[in-house]
């Protein structure tokens, strides 16, 4: 988990105050008076990868082995919205072709996380996934779906609960083989 320096969790606690007498909340009352603290403790976890540019907790290994393909279902993952800084939150599933070298399986929640925890939208959060697999391990095919729950919807705006919104890249031969990529939906799908 990534730790605030002391300068910006002072700055961040006396901005949280700010906020919450700006509602017009009294910030020394018993169930505020150490809010601005949680709060920083919070974003520390919650925007743990925003300055990291690639995804770097990973290895590769050689294989000859010839998968059509290989399929990691139902990744939970926790994110926040950039546009309101409100969660949104669900699954991502994420497919590749190898060619000539595979990732443990391990790395690809882990990479889901890493992409999680940086104000984003769910269409770009899909993008930079797809983008990071192809940057390690240039495979011959990706794919990566992901399905949210936003709470700007859900919580504000539309009150609209329960929504889901899916986001889906196609790459590569998961893009063109119309067989590979039906395989694909149809496993996280089910």
């Amino acid at each position: 988990m990534k730790i605030f320096d002391i300068k910006t969790s002072q700055r961040l606690e006396k901005d949280v105050e700010h906020v919450l007498a700006a509602i017009g909340d009294d910030v020394t009352r018993d169930g505020l008076v150490e809010t601005p603290a949680r709060v920083t403790k919070a974003y520390a976890e919650i925007f743990a990868h925003t300055n990291e540019k690639n995804f770097q907790d990973y290895k590769v290994f050689p294989t000859d082995n010839d998968a059509d393909i290989v399929v990691v279902e139902n990744i939970p993952f926790y994110s926040m919205c950039e546009h309101h800084l409100l969660p949104f939150f669900g699954t991502a599933d994420i497919a590749y072709v190898p060619d000539s070298q595979i990732i443990g399986l391990s790395k690809l929640p882990r990479l889901v996380d890493w992409a999680a925890r940086r104000p984003s939208v769910q269409e770009n959060l899909t993008t930079l996934i797809a983008d990071e697999i192809a940057r390690i391990l240039s495979p011959k095919g990706i794919a990566v779906n992901i399905t949210a729950r936003h709470m700007c919807m859900e919580m504000r705006g539309i009150n609209r609960p329960g929504t889901q919104t899916t986001s889906s890249v196609f790459r590569d031969i998961l893009k063109t083989d119309m067989m590979l990529r039906q395989q694909f939906i149809n496993r996280v799908n089910q």
